[in-house]
């Protein structure tokens, strides 16, 4: 880490991990924070007994009952974090696997602005042919920016949760994750209100790591979309409606989700298998969302 008075806390959420690559990312993560936390959602592999094989990264565990989601377990991290004199915390994904300085690039370029809220690396899914973009709304859309070697440092509306580098002071300002959301648009929920905050994400282009995104991604007419259980695409189609009821949320950012929100129904419900119940759990996500019922899906 280049400065004695920064400590990063890494905070991992699990939920029943593949060990071998959760491995991986605990080695890359050793010598780049001051602490790493792992808060399980109940997996069934006992990670006590598999960390202590682990004296390298010595992760501590939080153990938790029963699945509480993924904003729930890292506000559980935050909190410990809080505790342990965390000045920045490091949100990561159980299957994100940092480069070596990733840590280092994106504390060189928090201080791009003086109202941060976060600043993430791209992504790279090794099932795709290129990196992951960052998103912007540009006018009613969502607009895509490659990386340019010429821009290392992009203005973005949102960052995925993973690798998401965060200041303590802008948590202790802006709030916690929103747990009701329970999983899927945390991430977008809290880089939108942090904007009602005045403050601004940012990629950075130099800072990668490989990330999964959902299940092998199906190809259809020369481009790779992200594939998802029909139970995510609920989450997904009823927490962008939960969003969009935000008075804080921006006009043209509800309007481009509306409409991303269309064409997800359409094309998942007539193109990936099993057709049928993707359709039935987006629309029970979509009728739940303008009910605004939320936390986990009722059984």
């Amino acid at each position: 880490m280049t400065n004695a008075a920064v400590r990063v806390v890494a905070i991992v959420v699990t939920y029943h991990p593949e060990l071998a690559r959760l491995k991986l990312q605990l080695g890359a993560l050793a010598n780049q924070v001051a602490d790493i936390v792992i808060v399980d959602n109940a997996s069934d592999s006992d990670l006590d007994a598999w960390t202590q094989d682990l004296a390298e990264q010595s992760p501590h565990v939080i153990r938790l009952q029963r699945n509480h989601g993924i904003a729930v377990a890292q506000n559980i991290g935050i909190q410990w974090a809080r505790e342990h004199g965390a000045t920045h915390v490091l949100l990561m994904d159980q299957d994100s696997v940092p480069s070596d300085d990733m840590v280092d690039t994106l504390l060189a370029a928090i201080h791009v602005s003086a109202d941060v809220a976060a600043v993430g690396p791209r992504y790279l899914d090794a099932r795709q042919n290129a990196p992951s973009p960052f998103v912007r709304i540009s006018w009613l859309r969502f607009k895509r920016l490659a990386w340019d070697p010429g821009q290392p440092i992009v203005h973005v509306d949102c960052l995925i949760a993973s690798g998401s580098l965060i200041p303590m002071a802008v948590l202790d300002k802006v709030g916690p994750m929103r747990e009701d959301l329970f999983i899927d648009y945390v991430d977008t929920e809290w880089c939108m209100r942090a904007r009602s905050f005045g403050l601004q994400s940012f990629g950075v282009c130099n800072a990668s790591m490989t990330h999964s995104l959902g299940e092998a991604p199906y190809f259809f007419l020369g481009r790779s979309f992200p594939v998802h259980s029909p139970l995510r695409h609920y989450y997904q189609v009823r927490n962008a409606i939960l969003l969009n009821r935000e008075n804080w949320v921006p006009l043209n950012w509800k309007v481009a989700m509306a409409w991303h929100l269309l064409l997800k129904i359409g094309f998942y419900s007539l193109v990936t298998t099993p057709r049928r119940e993707h359709l039935r759990m987006m629309a029970r996500g979509l009728w739940h969302g303008l009910r605004g019922r939320a936390g986990p899906m009722p059984l």
